[in-house]
């Protein structure tokens, strides 16, 4: 039937249109400012503690990431970059709480068995009350691959904590969160984290 035809030919017209755009919008632009691959700086895969001494790498150029996260968005297409964003925050929130309260049962769940390990251990040996988190300053996704199914998103946290009966102080961090694309369940978990006082 020539209209079937007609109808699956124009069906897959525009979702290649949909795909060439938004290939454009991720990688078509130039602003004259891209830096040269010398200047690009690969995202460490960091494993340190909570705020660990480890230096924070710089930031990787403004769109290092797109790809990642162009791969993620089409194996995933219910992924929205500002949802996660918004759930990386929240989680960032709760975590630093439960880290503070040393609550283990609410981090159990929200960290892999390598990072609750390590939040596990500074829980263990710090001599008193933890530093409480005030503001989230400033949060964008800075790192993001996909590895077969395996979606790795690398947020980095400015934000504002108050140590107890001292003034308030700044932390950058760097945390990791991965997911399975395609598993039953929706939950991103904190894979890795470097930080240090901004």
């Amino acid at each position: 039937m020539p209209d079937s035809q007609l109808i699956g030919i124009l069906i897959a017209a525009m979702v290649a249109g949909v795909l060439l755009f938004r290939l454009y919008t991720v990688l078509g632009r130039r602003t004259g400012h891209e830096p040269s691959r010398e200047q690009q700086a690969p995202r460490a895969a960091a494993s340190s503690p909570l705020r660990s001494p480890a230096a924070v790498e710089a930031l990787p150029p403004e769109g290092a990431c797109a790809r990642g996260l162009m791969d993620i968005e089409l194996a995933d297409t219910s992924f929205d970059r500002a949802h996660f964003l918004n759930g990386a925050r929240a989680a960032y929130e709760i975590i630093q709480k439960a880290y503070a309260d040393a609550d283990r049962l609410a981090l159990r769940p929200l960290l892999s068995d390598e990072v609750y390990a390590a939040f596990e251990r500074e829980i263990a040996a710090r001599p008193g009350a933890a530093d409480r988190l005030n503001q989230i300053l400033d949060a964008k996704i800075v790192g993001a691959s996909l590895d077969g199914k395996l979606a790795d998103i690398t947020v980095a946290f400015r934000a504002r904590f108050t140590a107890p009966g001292g003034s308030p102080r700044e932390v950058a961090d760097h945390w990791s969160f991965a997911r399975t694309l395609g598993a039953s369940d929706p939950n991103w978990i904190l894979v890795a984290t470097a930080g240090e006082a901004a």
